[in-house]
């Protein structure tokens, strides 16, 4: 298993609570987003700052050193393994208006 793959499953793991809510409201807004949009903003705000801080730990310890090349390859399959699970990430923080 990679580490990219490890740190997204200890995420998953240390805030279960919060990613199952943040799952159902995904899950809802790829059938219906405009309903769901604000609910997945607000939620999802949480859950970037949740990733990010895991995002942070695993590429830490490379900046510094001789891997520092490999931090963003290695950041990069981290957000692969999120996409997969959630492929709306992207969406959070989006605001749409209508004119």
């Amino acid at each position: 298993m990679t580490k990219s793959r490890q740190y997204f499953e200890m995420m998953l793991k240390n805030n279960t609570e919060l990613f199952s809510i943040f799952e159902t409201i995904h899950n809802n807004y790829i059938i219906n987003p405009d309903a769901w949009q604000e609910k997945l903003n607000n939620v999802g705000a949480e859950v970037m700052d949740i990733i990010k801080e895991y995002e942070d730990r695993l590429v830490s310890h490379q900046e510094g050193g001789k891997y520092s090349r490999f931090s963003t390859q290695t950041s990069e399959k981290f957000w692969q393994e999120i996409r997969k699970k959630y492929p709306k990430i992207d969406f959070v923080g989006v605001k749409i208006t209508y004119s």
